[in-house]
């Protein structure tokens, strides 16, 4: 059995009690939300997709990949 640091015996190892009015709920998605979760989703996967192309055009010899996201990011965005 557990002792209290601070003495007074044993610790309780019961489960807590909830109250009474205290509880939270999970905020629910809007739709609004949902469609931007799912855009970021699209946009990242997109990015990818350009940078692995940046890197499949030059052979994958030299750059880096945070180079080949962030050229494939700025050419995204430059399309919207």
């Amino acid at each position: 059995m557990k002792t209290n640091p601070k003495g007074g015996g044993p610790k309780s190892l019961s489960p807590p009690v909830p109250r009474i009015g205290t509880t939270r709920s999970k905020p629910k998605k809007t739709p609004e939300s949902t469609a931007v979760a799912s855009h970021k989703t699209h946009s990242t996967e997109e990015i990818a997709r350009l940078a692995y192309a940046f890197w499949e055009a030059r052979g994958g010899i030299g750059g880096s990949a945070e180079d080949d996201w962030y050229r494939a990011e700025q050419e995204i965005r430059m399309r919207s």
